[in-house]
């Protein structure tokens, strides 16, 4: 039977795709070698620049954030060097896992999955470290699986204080035009995003900004690499080409997706954001139900997400929520599998439209016959007003 009206895609990403960037992506694809593409390809990386806020190398990869991952790691470093890494959750453990893959050498600073990394943990680390074997440190800024951020600059300042030359790399894949970040002003080497979260794009696009220290560690790195070499992109990249065949029509999306965080103002959409991160807390506390990220100062904008009460399936709860109110809601993964469910509000996202996606999760808990006080929506929209 069909459903009437519009289904609520509430996971943390891919968000949902405004009518703008769909447009803008249904334009006839053009030759990427002829004249006329130069302009679609520079003003994307040029634009990406302003979203990183960076002045450096921006790369732009047909893949999606694991290509990116993967990018950032042999573009810099050689087969059995080290890297220092801090379990925030689900991705952290996965980007650590594809490091190992590639022949290196992870070491991971254990965490509790309800906060974002600990800069004194890694000063610690890098203070007892005194050959330098560490090439790099590997961060995730906002961790998609538990609703945590991590604290950036403070890793930085923490690296600097131990006087330690390893990199700082960043996965802000999901965190990227949503949260505040500066790759420059925070002393990040190689930043990794991509295009589904807050972009408010398809998936399909994968970025890297690099440092110049970074660049520098490209001439060297021996780890092989072709597809992800920034070498074989600086050339053409200079000119608005790729070396090989880009995805055209996600370029033309990307292209309005960046006019449309200017046209709002990035500190306004980091405000918004975090205003929603906010009002979901509210309603998440007023319903009685605990947030999974315990840290304060360090909850996410982007999602929350939620601790089901002992005995009842996250799992369970969403697939009920779905069938009666065609809202789609984040599982847990991994440790925190049918454990926790997640509320995306990210993207291209208002008051009204939080308001009714809370009101669907009010109506599903009372569903699901899940313990809960009623009221929450009513938190949210007292926090809002």
């Amino acid at each position: 039977m069909r459903k009437a009206g519009r289904h609520f895609l509430q996971i943390p990403g891919p968000s949902a795709v405004p009518d703008r960037i769909l447009s803008a992506i249904a334009q006839q694809t053009i030759d990427h070698r002829g004249p006329a593409f130069a302009a679609v390809g520079q003003k994307a990386l040029d634009g990406l620049k302003t979203i990183f806020k960076t002045d450096e190398s921006v790369f732009i990869y047909p893949a999606s954030g694991t290509g990116a991952w993967e990018a950032a790691l042999v573009n810099t470093l050689s087969p059995g060097d080290h890297v220092l890494m801090f379990e925030t959750g689900h991705f952290a453990s996965l980007w650590k896992k594809l490091a190992e893959k590639l022949g290196l050498n992870a070491e991971f600073i254990a965490g509790d999955w309800r906060s974002g990394a600990d800069p004194d943990q890694i000063e610690a680390h890098l203070a007892e470290d005194k050959d330098h074997r560490i090439k790099a440190v590997c961060i995730v800024h906002n961790e998609t699986s538990t609703g945590s951020v991590s604290p950036v600059a403070a890793v930085r300042a923490a690296i600097d204080a131990a006087g330690h030359p390893a990199l700082l790399m960043v996965d802000t894949i999901s965190g990227l035009g949503s949260l505040d970040y500066r790759h420059d002003e925070w002393g990040v080497d190689v930043t990794v995003s991509g295009s589904q979260k807050g972009l408010m794009l398809p998936p399909g696009l994968s970025f890297n900004a690099a440092s110049a220290k970074a660049l520098a560690a490209n001439k060297t790195a021996k780890l092989a690499r072709s597809y992800w070499d920034w070498g074989e992109m600086q050339g053409p990249n200079g000119t608005g080409y790729f070396p090989y065949t880009p995805a055209t029509n996600l370029l033309y999306g990307l292209n309005v997706a960046i006019d449309m965080l200017h046209e709002e103002g990035l500190e306004n959409v980091f405000a918004r954001h975090a205003r929603h991160g906010a009002a979901t807390r509210a309603a998440v506390r007023h319903w009685g139900l605990e947030v999974l990220c315990s840290a304060q100062g360090q909850e996410s904008g982007v999602l929350t997400a939620v601790m089901m009460p002992e005995g009842h399936s996250a799992d369970a709860f969403r697939a009920s929520t779905l069938a009666h109110y065609d809202i789609s809601l984040g599982n847990g993964l991994s440790k925190v599998a049918d454990r926790v469910f997640r509320i995306g509000h990210l993207g291209d996202f208002n008051d009204l439209m939080l308001v009714a996606t809370l009101g669907g999760i009010e109506m599903g808990l009372k569903k699901a016959e899940v313990p809960h006080n009623a009221g929450g929506v009513q938190a949210a929209m007292q926090l809002l007003s």
